[in-house]
């Protein structure tokens, strides 16, 4: 056992504390009963600093700061192109897509592919994601955090999924999206300071107590090839990041696919009271991605030096974590313990909001009061939770970088997905069958490069793959003569003006990024 006495007393205060600011902040008022759209998009009266909040928690959680340390540990700074890209990433959707779909006032983004195409392509899409979510991404967070778990505490593995699970549970059932988004300010700022904590101390560490400037010039000098920022053809680690791709390739197929047509992650924005107050906290998430590879990717960097000989490179993180003294240990496993919940919690909430309006609704009961659909949006989400903890070890105890496992299965469909809605929202001409093509498509095209070509880096493989499926989304609907499809987006009437603030935030964003990028070419 590691954690002592006071690290003990830290982590059950912050759980006690979180448990009671979420039932306050997602109580009623006398005589209201809960509805779809409190329990599923906040009552759409989420602040910016909620939502900027809820993004990055909802984001950054065990297959982030595990995952990502593991592969820091393997490849160095490169990896945290997830984040700084991703930073530039949301711009983008808070600028041109995130206003579409604030217009059309949806509750889920199968919702508004039956808007756009046709019922079939709502289903279809609807199924994928819940498949993805429970099977992929719920059971990743779990299984990594329980790691964690273990590593810190020597608790059973079992025990780890089994609390994990039922304190994710406890937090968010009752109150669903609001009571996620609302604590989620208390979870980044936890998750920011442990963050910096524990990338402070491992740098000094590395220096001798020397300091933490000291201790990454120490790691600039002996391990250079750690801050490669661009891998070339020769460099053993080409195939997870392929060079220039990073930068114009792939890359921006799979962060536009995530951060702007995931239900996981634009749900907090969909609840916005309205495009200004979404776009103020679709920035605060842009700043916060460039300050998560600080601390995500340098205590990994740095756990080189401090632990070498690691028997797996998930293993750094939680490693680097023992360094820590009492009670500032329980703070980093407080943080890590709130990144993990949030994704949890927030995975469960999108699962249920899929499941209840998107299928139940439509499929099973179309005359369910809005309270009986409160109570299966529930019940989901609890049976969700229940399968995750039992296939996570089945499903990923194989598997030594996690995170590249994510990346690589998700990369399967990312081309299809981001096409779909490209295409649905820029090309009034795309038909429904031209967009189911493009669904299909997507895996066909992944699965035949991946067999045909197993030597193409994935992410190469997602951008051609994307092209691929606009192609093929194209000639569908030109086979057809179609015209005009008579949903189609009239993008010219959709507002996409921003603030001066927004505008100036923007122009920051893209100089950290030259500067970043100049200086670890």
């Amino acid at each position: 056992m590691y954690l002592q006495t006071l690290d003990y007393t830290v982590v059950a205060i912050y759980a006690v504390f979180l448990l009671f600011i979420a039932q306050w902040v997602s109580r009623e008022k006398a005589g209201h009963q809960k509805d779809t759209s409190d329990y599923f998009l906040a009552g759409r009266a989420l602040p910016w600093w909620a939502i900027g909040a809820s993004l990055i928690a909802a984001n950054i959680s065990a297959e982030q700061i595990i995952g990502m340390s593991g592969s820091a540990w393997v490849m160095g700074i490169a990896i945290g192109a997830y984040e700084w890209m991703a930073a530039l990433t949301l711009i983008i959707v808070g600028k041109w897509l995130l206003p579409v779909f604030l217009k059309h006032q949806i509750y889920t983004m199968p919702q508004f592919l039956e808007q756009r195409y046709d019922h079939r392509v709502r289903m279809v899409m609807a199924f994928f994601w819940l498949g993805v979510y429970v099977f992929v991404n719920l059971t990743s967070i779990l299984w990594l955090g329980a790691q964690a778990v273990t590593t810190v505490t020597g608790v059973d593995l079992v025990w780890g999924l089994v609390g994990l699970g039922a304190f994710a549970t406890a937090y968010s059932l009752y109150g669903g999206l609001k009571a996620v988004a609302m604590t989620d300010i208390i979870q980044v700022t936890l998750l920011v300071l442990g963050g910096i904590f524990i990338a402070g101390i491992a740098l000094d560490q590395v220096s001798g107590g020397q300091g933490i400037l000291a201790g990454f010039g120490v790691l600039l000098e002996k391990v250079p090839d750690k801050f490669d920022l661009i891998f070339t053809k020769d460099s053993p680690h080409y195939q997870y990041l392929p060079g220039i791709s990073v930068l114009v390739g792939g890359m921006w197929i799979m962060n536009l696919s995530y951060w702007g047509f995931n239900q996981y992650i634009i749900q907090r924005a969909l609840a916005a009271k309205n495009v200004p107050e979404a776009q103020k906290g679709i920035m605060f998430a842009a700043f916060l991605k460039m300050l998560i590879p600080v601390i995500v990717v340098l205590p990994g960097v740095a756990a080189v030096m401090l632990a070498p000989d690691l028997e797996a490179p998930d293993k750094a993180y939680p490693t680097v974590m023992r360094l820590l003294p009492a009670g500032l240990l329980g703070l980093v496993f407080a943080a890590l313990i709130a990144a993990i919940v949030s994704s949890l919690a927030s995975m469960m909430n999108s699962i249920s909001t899929i499941f209840t309006m998107d299928f139940y609704r439509h499929h099973i009961n179309r005359e369910a009061s809005e309270q009986k659909l409160v109570r299966i949006g529930r019940t989901v989400s609890l049976t969700a939770m229940i399968i995750a903890m039992i296939l996570a070890k089945p499903l990923l105890g194989q598997f030594d970088q996690a995170f590249q496992y994510i990346q690589e299965f998700t990369g399967f469909f990312t081309p299809g997905v981001c096409a779909l809605f490209l295409l649905g929202i820029f090309w009034k001409r795309t038909t429904a069958n031209g967009a189911l093509g493009v669904a299909i498509g997507s895996a066909v095209y992944s699965v035949a490069f991946k067999f045909l070509w197993p030597a193409l880096p994935f992410i190469d493989r997602v951008g051609m793959v994307f092209l691929l499926c606009i192609v093929t989304g194209v000639v569908i609907s030109q086979v057809q003569r179609a015209e005009k499809h008579p949903d189609a987006i009239e993008y010219k009437d959709v507002d996409t003006s921003t603030t001066t603030g927004f505008n100036l935030a923007a122009l920051i964003v893209v100089l950290m990024l030259i500067a970043l990028y100049a200086t670890w070419w």
